[in-house]
């Protein structure tokens, strides 16, 4: 290869979620679903989150009657899409087990083919389906740098007999990254995706890192969330700089009955001029949520959204949604 093929050879990334976009999936509920004792209530929060969306960029709606689907949860199931900056685009097709086969999956992993198949997004279609990556694991800074958790990307049924080594060598390959960023520590009671770093850590702005901050020492989680913290206030960019952290309130316990469930107000989602944040009914938490978003993000409107049904199937706004670069969405 001479000098002008190698500086020819496309640099992909995966942009950072405040980047431009084209516009954002919705996987709609159906009575199919796990959401069909609530599925009125929960049809209100989707129009409701689809309304904002709308408001602001295209909305692309993956409905039951015309690609069957298992369930609703666009950030794992939907596709991660690189860019080379010259208006080329690698729509990254990976495998989507329920979590590590915790829940059945195979509409939902098949949904990305069928979207590209009909000429729904522009890009290349690349198949991943050997490696098991939901969208909620993953953080990037658009920049070569992803974040993720040891407790979810090794957990069983996913992608054994793996090492973390081994893994982190596949994140740097499918993704174009330079970096991978574990976090060691930190899972939210009652979660089902073993620890996404979408529940924990947000990569933003300005080498920001916003995330949930426990300071009740009675909370059943208040040892494993220091331990994060610990290792946020450790942690250099790329340039050996500590990043500037944000802490966002951990919402009071809510509970189905025995079981608590995994509220966070750190799956919130960016779209084009806006941040929408989960609110969960407590209006204290809720309204310093949504000012710490606000301060991380100057210039954007943060909307809240009532999350309270989606807490219940264990998931909130951001595990609900997928979001496409900008030249992706064909709509």
């Amino acid at each position: 290869m001479n000098k002008d093929e190698k500086n020819s050879t496309p640099k992909w990334r995966l942009p950072a979620e405040w980047e431009p976009q084209s516009g954002v999936q919705l996987t709609w509920p159906h009575a199919g679903t796990d959401w069909a004792p609530m599925l009125q209530e929960v049809t209100q929060t989707y129009l409701a989150m689809a309304h904002e969306i709308s408001k602001r960029e295209p909305l692309l709606t993956v409905r039951n009657e015309d690609i069957p689907t298992n369930d609703t949860w666009a950030r794992d199931h939907g596709f991660l899409t690189l860019t080379d900056d010259q208006s080329h685009f690698r729509l990254l097709d990976f495998c989507f087990n329920g979590w590590g086969r915790k829940f059945p999956a195979d509409k939902d992993n098949a949904i990305n083919r069928q979207l590209f198949e009909r000429g729904c997004l522009h890009g290349a279609y690349v198949d991943c389906l050997d490696f098991v990556l939901e969208g909620g694991a993953i953080e990037s800074d658009g920049k070569g740098t992803i974040f993720t958790t040891s407790h979810c990307l090794l957990a069983p049924k996913r992608n054994q007999p793996l090492t973390k080594e081994e893994i982190s060598e596949k994140l740097v390959r499918f993704l174009g990254a330079e970096n991978v960023i574990w976090i060691e520590h930190g899972q939210l009671t009652g979660d089902d995706t073993d620890g996404h770093i979408d529940t924990l850590v947000r990569i933003c702005p300005d080498d920001t890192l916003l995330y949930i901050s426990c300071e009740d020492r009675a909370d059943e989680q208040y040892e494993e969330l220091q331990l994060m913290e610990e290792q946020l206030h450790a942690l250099r960019t790329k340039n050996g700089q500590p990043y500037r952290l944000m802490k966002l309130p951990l919402p009071r316990p809510i509970y189905d009955g025995e079981d608590r469930l995994p509220a966070t107000y750190a799956n919130f989602l960016i779209i084009n001029g806006a941040v929408l944040c989960p609110t969960y009914g407590q209006s204290d938490l809720d309204s310093e949520a949504l000012s710490v978003i606000g301060e991380t993000f100057p210039g954007r409107e943060v909307v809240g959204i009532d999350c309270r049904p989606l807490i219940r199937q264990h998931g909130s706004l951001h595990c609900c949604t997928m979001q496409f670069p900008a030249g992706v969405l064909t709509l």
